[in-house]
């Protein structure tokens, strides 16, 4: 396939998903069509945000989530499309979204899959034009198919992960994923309604530069993360903070560097979420040869006991993130 000055573009989404179902030996073709069900969501969500201005979708819906954050009318718009894509695509048994208070049952009991989901990630981004994004993860279910998912299904840890991924809305559309061989990156060319691969086999910087936390609340952080953040200082990294959680982790995964949202007076636990954020990037990182804890133990072998969960994270270059570990562990041998 050839643009419209004859250059080729490349390998789509939906073959590169073919040639990979070999990778999986108990693979019958139903991740491979999860997997488009969240492209095409995430196409339907790509339009709405980019026309959000002209349609008057930007701005507070008026009620709080889960979280008790306050949810925006994109928020609400996202939860609603990949919600109906993956109803829809029969693949899916149960769906975990931050915006739900409860586990969704999608009604389709033959459903292999359980997917956690982070619908719209950045939401106090939407109305200035900042990178937002999408944040899933796949699981396959543990109970018998037909009937509903169970807690059990739902509050596996991430290593029992199969897939997981995210989309950036940015300056272009970017989904990437994995199926634990590899990370790879596919661009949305919408002139041709396609995502193609862009950024194939990603691997990160085994340290790098730059650093990602909100020093708006450094004064209540630990100690550990006190004296790591003045590392930071005192070496020069760039700091590089949008408030985002996708834009700063995956300018980190391309560039080399590290995010951190540690535990704090007002979040004890953290503010991220461990079972559609935490877990999803985790995968992704370490499949890329990065890191990812808590500050002292694997993100995915964490073992969940709520949907909603909390926990502090500590993500990217794995230098980096080795070195962040030191000064917190030094904290506690002093205490």
């Amino acid at each position: 396939m050839t643009d419209k000055l004859g250059l080729p573009v490349g390998t789509t989404l939906d073959r590169f998903i073919m040639r990979k179902q070999e990778d999986f030996p108990y693979a019958t073709g139903e991740l491979s069509q999860l997997l488009r069900d969240i492209a095409l969501a995430a196409k339907i969500v790509n339009r709405e945000i980019n026309r959000a201005g002209l349609l008057d979708v930007t701005g507070a819906y008026g009620q709080q989530n889960v979280q008790g954050e306050d949810q925006q009318k994109l928020d609400v718009i996202a939860n609603i499309r990949f919600i109906r894509a993956l109803r829809n695509g029969g693949e899916v048994c149960t769906i975990i979204s931050e915006e739900e208070d409860e586990a969704i049952q999608t009604g389709n009991t033959k459903g292999k899959y359980i997917v956690a989901i982070d619908p719209l990630d950045g939401s106090s981004n939407i109305d200035v034009n900042v990178s937002i994004g999408t944040i899933f993860s796949i699981y396959r279910r543990v109970s018998e198919q037909g009937s509903d998912g169970t807690m059990d299904d739902c509050l596996q840890t991430g290593t029992k992960q199969v897939g997981a991924g995210y989309i950036i809305y940015g300056s272009s559309t970017m989904l990437v994923y994995t199926t634990g061989n590899g990370v790879n990156g596919f661009t949305y060319d919408m002139t041709l309604g396609e995502f193609f691969l862009s950024h194939p086999n990603i691997f990160t910087p085994a340290t790098g530069k730059i650093y990602s936390v909100n020093e708006g609340s450094y004064n209540s952080f630990p100690e550990g993360v006190k004296q790591y953040v003045n590392y930071c200082r005192d070496n020069e990294y760039s700091a590089r903070y949008i408030g985002s959680l996708v834009g700063d982790f995956h300018r980190n995964l391309m560039k080399g560097g590290i995010y951190i949202y540690p535990s704090t007076a007002k979040a004890p636990n953290g503010k991220l979420r461990l079972m559609y954020e935490c877990n999803a990037l985790a995968f992704i990182v370490e499949q890329a040869g990065g890191k990812a804890t808590n500050g002292s133990q694997r993100i995915m072998d964490m073992v969940p006991t709520a949907l909603h969960q909390r926990c502090p994270l500590f993500i990217g270059s794995p230098e980096m993130v080795d070195k962040a570990e030191e000064f917190l562990k030094a904290e506690v041998e002093v205490n």
